[in-house]
Parts: C-alpha cells; structure tokens; sequence
C-alpha cells in the first residue's frame, strides 16, 4: 500500500510504458463511467495514442511513476482539443491514476509537471471534460486554476444509464 502522500518521479512517457499505461485506462474502460470508452485496447491498439504525445509541442504525456520500483502511478496528456486548424491554440488535457495510487498527490505532481512543460509552447487555453459526478477530479482541476464553464447534460451512455459532462477551462 502506498503511503498517504506518494513521492513520485515524473517523466515523459515512452514506448515502454505502453502496456502499464494500457491497464491503467482499461480499469476506468470497465470499471467507471470517466471514460465513455466501452470497450477495452490492447496496447497495440493504444499504440497511435501514445505514439501522438510526442516528448515536444503541445501534446505531451507525462507519466508518474514510483521511486526505486519504477511503477507506473498514473499519465496526464495533453491532446488536440478539436481537429480543426483555428483549435491549434487550445488542448484537452485529462489524468488516469491506478485505482490505488488516487488521492495520494501524484495527480497534482502530474498536472504540476505538464503544465511547467506546456508553458513555453503556443497554447491558449487548456479544457478538460469531467463525467459527472467526480468531485475530486473538479477539485483538482480548480486547484490548477481551471473554472467551470458549462455541463453537457446526459450526454453519454454507460452501464444502462446517461451522464452528464462538467467542462473547465483554464488560460494558459
């Protein structure tokens, strides 16, 4: 078990992460609705994602990973908002913890670190979408300076039922 506060090293995220980082998305696939994903990847079928964060520009992964046995904690990204070419200036970002390392901090040093890598790149604003409900993940998000800016209303359906989406912005 990891203590309450984890010290956690915080690195760009490699090819070699692909499986550990494949994991930590496909328990919040089967398990939550903060995916609307339903169905689980295989690493290779990850592969293009990760391979669209390169360690430069405005799409990054960052992975926190634990000293010494170098488990990997959990990933932040930072991605295309929207595909058209007028969005360049804005990103999406999103964290996955493992199941056992939330609420420990280690989503904090991920955003901390993402955010220090992002602040030289042309970017304007940073948005995240939160199903609803996950306090914890809004209480985050307004610690980095992000504001509420709208809810999607029963806009997706998982496990028999809607949810609704919180959006939050952030200037960067």
């Amino acid at each position: 078990m990891l203590p309450e506060r984890t010290e956690a090293q915080v690195r760009p995220g490699v090819e070699d992460d692909l499986e550990a980082l494949t994991d930590i998305y496909n328990h919040y696939v089967r398990e939550t609705p903060i995916t609307f994903d339903t169905a689980v990847f295989t690493p290779e079928e990850r592969r293009p994602w990760l391979l669209s964060h390169p360690e430069d520009g405005p799409h990054r992964l960052m992975v926190a990973v634990a000293p010494g046995s170098q488990e990997i904690l959990g990933y932040a990204t930072s991605s295309a908002f929207r595909p058209k070419p007028a969005y360049t200036t804005s990103v999406e970002v999103t964290i996955y913890l493992a199941p056992h390392a939330t609420g420990r901090g280690v989503g904090t040093l991920l955003y901390k670190a993402l955010f220090e890598a992002l602040a030289g790149e042309d970017l304007h604003r940073a948005y995240a979408g939160i199903a609803q409900p996950n306090e914890a993940s809004a209480r985050l998000h307004e610690h980095f300076g992000f504001r509420h800016v709208g809810t999607y209303r029963e806009v997706g359906r998982k496990f028999g039922r809607y949810w609704d989406v919180a959006w939050y912005e952030k200037e960067l």
